[in-house]
């Protein structure tokens, strides 16, 4: 991700921040311009930039009421919500003690996938504005009739809320013998099915998808029930980047259109600061933004390098590998195809 100033005092804040610590300057994420804008009130119930009047927003309607938003909505948008908060369908029960901390969790992560897809070129349209190809999120928590599953069906993205505590998703991560569980990973993960439908489905790339992946046709209630069964193959890590990859050809697609978003976001993230990686016997490389930059093999070999050191600089603090995945030549070739499938569909975007 790139990195944010105050627009007021040009202070370092967080994509996070609704106010600069530095200058006290209320602040809003404007997703058109990608800043965050340090704004003041107007007086008529909206929100001017600082010391450009003539640009006015109004505040997300979940950040005046929950104060679990820091978006923007442009004054001429006669919808009360940003574009982020507008593509929710189902919030949790903000009766229920705990749920509107866990909601804001929830609302964070999403932000940060949206504006990393946003960055990449893809498009992100809500259901209300587009219902057969649109996007929607529900966020639901478990009954005594029904436990929630998360995952994506027909363009809604289900998330159990549980998953926002942290003690639960490790006591889950634990039980799945998974290395990584995030919000932001669930996210990932579960867009990548709704793009599957978007650019692999209904493109071009349906036999290219099926020489690397495998055949979606199969079925899959059985290839669930054999993989927690069974467990994954043998040297499953020579092509897979996962072992949860390995059940069917949609997870590993899912699987692996999250971990490419982890690597953009965490290089962009990298070369927005400066860093620089020189290796022992080898020529300082700085990690910078281009088009040459984002070549897969760039990307890849960038990776590595970023993530040796992330890793132990981990070690070093006695704290688990950052980065507990191999990229095996088999998986390579995924990330690859995902990467030009990317490339291929990057567009001007509108929620």
């Amino acid at each position: 991700m790139q990195f944010f100033e105050c627009t007021q005092c040009h202070q370092l804040v967080y994509f996070e921040n609704s106010t600069c610590l530095n200058c006290g300057s209320a602040l809003v994420y404007a997703p058109l311009s990608k800043q965050m804008v340090a704004v003041e009130p107007d007086g008529a119930g909206t929100w001017r930039v600082i010391d450009d009047h003539d640009r006015r927003f109004s505040f997300c309607q979940n950040s005046l009421q929950y104060q679990v938003c820091n978006w923007a909505v442009p004054i001429e948008d006669p919808n009360p919500y940003c574009r982020s908060c507008r593509l929710n369908e189902i919030i949790p029960d903000l009766s229920v003690a705990g749920n509107v901390q866990a909601w804001a969790k929830l609302e964070k992560a999403k932000r940060r996938l949206l504006h990393g897809l946003t960055s990449l070129g893809l498009a992100v349209r809500s259901r209300e504005a587009d219902p057969e190809n649109g996007l929607g999120f529900r966020f639901l928590a478990d009954d005594l009739e029904e436990k929630v599953m998360t995952g994506h069906d027909a363009g809604v993205i289900t998330l159990n809320i549980a998953e926002a505590r942290d003690s639960e998703r490790e006591r889950r991560r634990e039980q799945l013998s998974e290395p990584y569980r995030t919000l932001l990973g669930h996210f990932r993960h579960e867009i990548g099915h709704y793009y599957w439908n978007l650019l692999i489905l209904h493109g071009d790339r349906l036999e290219g998808f099926r020489k690397l992946f495998g055949d979606e046709r199969r079925n899959y209630q059985k290839a669930l029930k054999t993989h927690y069964a069974q467990g994954p193959p043998a040297n499953w890590q020579n092509h897979f980047i996962s072992a949860y990859s390995t059940m069917h050809p949609w997870e590993d697609w899912a699987e692996s259109w999250a971990h490419y978003l982890h690597m953009r976001d965490t290089l962009e993230t990298a070369a927005a600061c400066g860093v620089t990686v020189h290796l022992p016997e080898t020529e300082p490389r700085s990690l910078k933004l281009s088009e040459e930059a984002w070549s897969f093999d760039r990307v890849k070999k960038d990776w590595l390098l970023l993530t040796h050191v992330l890793n132990n600089l981990n070690r070093g603090l006695g704290q688990p590998d950052s980065y507990p995945f191999v990229i095996s030549p088999g998986a390579a070739e995924k990330l690859r195809f995902i990467h030009d499938v990317i490339c291929e569909n990057a567009t001007a975007t509108a929620a």
